[in-house]
């Protein structure tokens, strides 16, 4: 399940609708906004939230709302009156203080919670079941970390999340943006701070496997990036990447499903004749992330595309066509046997 992070500091604008009409159609389906970022003027709060509510209805989104004792108060609402934020298009809650586990547990018969991933303990957990909590309607969700060096450490995230997930808990994390970055440091929202100033899509594909839900922290994407969650959805990885002079193109490629120790290979290339020159150039060596093709020295094999998985040395027999870009090079570990995949040629 794939999120998006809408924050009040901002109003709701025509701008806000059509941003969140583009995304649901490359399959996102969720918004988080928070009540309690001390750089917001929480007078606003009321009226852009009802605003985000009503919009986020009207497209068929969930909202889910970071907010804590402060800030519900100036909703004019209490913990007993929480769940009344559905009126408003609230679909679920992140909690982390200023609420007993009877609360929680209350809620939780009433609408989606979120608890703190990072925080909870067993004895907690044990506590709200014995008060009632609704497992099915109780989420772990980890916090992002805008100061660098702050973010979650891997090895303990995978192995809190693997707890979490034994509990019947469904986990969410944070991954970071590239287009508006949100301040005040404007260095990235991740979870992970292995993801600190990595492409978003990479970020997301890193975690698809071990976490449930994935939000973007950041405001905004690009559309270079909107173009990869794009494809996606139709099981293509997209690599962009600077041509060397000619470019191969095509509209998918096939990793073989004999996948090569140190280099995709595409099936596609072997199976239709290049209109690329296969006259040998100037051999390069080819580090990480080349894109190559076979020249007419490789015999049968000329005209093969090829992107090396490692750094290897120049091959006479081989033409360097360009690089992938280095912000999506941890994609070329994503391309298992039979993964398709596409180039997109960008400027330098």
């Amino acid at each position: 399940m794939k999120g998006l992070s809408i924050y009040l500091s901002e109003p709701i604008t025509e701008e806000t609708s059509e941003w969140l009409q583009r995304m649901s159609a490359v399959g996102f389906t969720s918004l988080f906004t928070s009540l309690h970022i001390p750089e917001d003027d929480s007078s606003l709060y009321v009226e852009r939230l009802q605003a985000l509510g009503h919009l986020a209805r009207e497209l068929g989104f969930e909202l889910v709302v970071d907010i804590a004792p402060a800030s519900l108060a100036t909703l004019g609402k209490t913990w007993e009156t929480a769940a009344t934020l559905t009126d408003w298009g609230v679909t679920g809650l992140r909690l982390d203080y200023g609420i007993s586990p009877q609360q929680i547990a209350t809620l939780s018969n009433q609408m989606m919670v979120a608890l703190n991933a990072s925080t909870l303990t067993a004895d907690e957990l044990t506590e709200m079941k014995a008060q009632g909590l609704r497992i099915d309607h109780t989420e772990a969700w980890h916090n992002f970390y805008p100061r660098p060096e702050t973010g979650l450490d891997r090895t303990w995230f995978d192995e809190k999340n693997a707890w979490l997930q034994a509990q019947g808990l469904r986990v969410q994390a944070f991954i970071p943006g590239d287009g508006t970055l949100r301040g005040p440091l404007f260095e990235t929202l991740p979870t992970l701070e292995d993801h600190r100033g990595v492409a978003p899509f990479a970020s997301y594909l890193d975690l698809i496997a071990t976490v449930d839900r994935i939000f973007v922290g950041d405001p905004r994407l690009t559309e270079a990036t909107i173009r990869q969650f794009e494809a996606e959805q139709d099981g293509i990885i997209v690599l962009r990447a600077v041509a060397n002079g000619q470019q191969a193109q095509r509209d998918t490629e096939t990793n073989r499903f004999d996948p090569a120790r140190d280099v995709i290979r595409s099936v596609e290339s072997r199976m239709s004749p290049s209109t690329i020159d296969l006259t040998p150039k100037d051999p390069s060596a080819r580090p990480l992330g080349t894109i190559t093709i076979d020249n007419e020295r490789y015999g049968r094999y000329a005209g093969e595309v090829q992107i090396t998985k490692r750094n290897l040395p120049a091959d006479e027999r081989v033409n360097v066509l360009g690089r992938v870009v280095e912000a999506d090079q941890p994609l070329i570990a994503q391309l298992g046997p039979g993964s398709k995949f596409r180039i997109d040629w960008v400027a330098p």
